[in-house]
């Protein structure tokens, strides 16, 4: 088989591989810092020569910030488009690394040979894993798998902020049957995943305002009205019992979970003990009517993120604070609209407040949740290449954090995206002493090309 033939190339030049990926980690692209600006454009120029050496038509491009790098190639069958990112996170604190975080080696450890360098697996090495895929598949079949584009953004770590301008000037080139994206990992290091539903953030920051200064307690206290106490009572209610958030509205937009989804995440075994145990823990506190992966999956979260007011020093100060202040959050899912959100979250604030009291708010802002639609029949063509690979069946997941890109993708591009990745829990990306895999790495590639060859002719 052509397939088998293309596995065997992947075993076959894997040091070669890791010699690439080795040289790309060399590169001290931290998007974050203006003095490794030459870095970041030197990273994409390596990325640029390596993608024109596979038969790309490839450019770096400019931006404000840092230049994205798009490549293309034309061929039969649907339009696939994939995304990483070749930015890196600061290293700091640099005293905490075991060796110089841009002399990448290989390092045996208990568990395998990992991958020791910044950016390893977060995104450097996740990126290359799908380029190796091609290379493979160009030394069997002589040609690139299919219709690919090629988008590699240079500044994911540092908050992404040429990113949209850039999806809405090159609408037309960027746009594609389905997006593949490579920056996520294997459900708690096994089991190889592909999330299919990000949940969306909506926040703010707000102030309750009563007296016009600081009151003596002894002077005011009983007869003037205390922000605090006012706060702490109206965020005391905004949950019940059980768990459900008690904004009028906020679950109107929340879809159930389909039963087939909700029966494959029954069958990971997610142990919630040892998830909750990790972290000193050990009774779910969410919604009482749902298993902890839907909680933190697929259900909507209200949460205080921040609460203060008064005098906080050292000591005692006895007094009424003018003013008190709240930080919160929400987690999103479906098709909840965060505007729509926070504006019932002011809403329901606002009714509940006394006389001299005034509700200030600050900087709301907010992004929806990502749902992608499982019935696209390379969906399940991806899923059953990834059980092929990895031996154990590959699951549709849910995300409790959010991917921006993957909502960029929908809201500006109209396209779903699949995102498969197969980082490890332990990989420390954003940290000191970051690796990746070596068997991460490998059956990334192996895993890549299964793929393509479901879903690229």
């Amino acid at each position: 088989m052509t397939l088998d033939a293309v596995l065997t190339r992947v075993d076959a030049t894997l040091p070669e591989a890791v010699d690439r990926l080795m040289a790309l980690l060399r590169i001290p692209s931290i998007s974050t810092d203006p003095a490794y600006r030459a870095d970041c454009a030197r990273a994409a120029d390596w990325l640029v020569d390596d993608l024109r050496a596979l038969g790309f038509d490839a450019t770096s491009r400019p931006t404000p910030g840092h230049p994205m790098v798009v490549a293309r190639h034309e061929g039969p069958g649907p339009h696939i488009l994939f995304y990483g990112h070749y930015d890196v996170q600061p290293v700091d604190p640099l005293d905490l690394w075991d060796r110089d975080p841009f002399d990448p080696q290989l390092q045996d450890t208990p568990k395998g040979r990992v991958i020791r360098a910044r950016g390893a697996s977060d995104d450097k090495g996740q990126l290359m894993s799908f380029l190796e895929a091609c290379r493979a598949w160009k030394d069997v079949h002589g040609t690139l798998p299919g219709n690919l584009t090629i988008f590699l953004e240079g500044e994911e770590e540092s908050g992404s902020p040429s990113l949209i301008p850039f999806l809405r000037d090159n609408a037309a080139e960027l746009s594609a049957d389905l997006a593949l994206i490579c920056d996520t990992g294997l459900f708690q290091d096994q089991t190889p995943a592909i999330v299919t539903m990000l949940r969306g953030l909506a926040k703010v920051e707000f102030t309750l305002r009563a007296a016009n200064k600081d009151l003596h307690s002894g002077m005011f206290g009983g007869a003037a009205i205390n922000p605090l106490r006012v706060l702490t009572r109206i965020l005391g209610g905004l949950h019940d019992a059980q768990g459900r958030v008690q904004v009028p509205g906020f679950y109107d937009d929340v879809d159930d979970l389909p039963e087939s989804v909700r029966a494959q995440w029954q069958g990971l075994g997610f142990d919630h003990a040892t998830f909750l145990g990790d972290v000193g823990l050990s009774v779910p506190a969410g919604e009482a009517d749902r298993t902890p992966l839907e909680m933190i999956w697929s259900r909507p979260t209200a949460e205080i993120n921040g609460l203060w007011g008064g005098y906080t020093g050292a000591g005692f100060k006895t007094v009424l604070p003018a003013e008190a202040h709240a930080k919160i959050s929400f987690r999103l899912v479906s098709r909840q609209d965060p505007d729509k959100i926070l504006q019932a979250f002011r809403d329901w604030i606002t009714a509940q407040l006394p006389a001299d009291c005034d509700l200030i708010w600050h900087d709301p802002e907010g992004s929806p949740a990502s749902v992608m639609e499982i019935t696209n029949p390379a969906f399940d063509a991806a899923r059953a290449a990834l059980t092929e690979e990895w031996g154990r069946p590959a699951a549709f997941v849910g995300c409790g954090g959010s991917i921006p890109i993957a909502g960029y993708f929908k809201t500006y591009l109209n396209m779903d995206a699949m995102l498969i990745g197969f980082g490890r829990d332990d990989d420390q990306i954003h940290s000191p002493n970051e690796k990746y895999d070596l068997d991460c790495f490998h059956k990334g590639i192996r895993s890549w090309v299964r793929i393509l060859d479901r879903i690229a002719g």
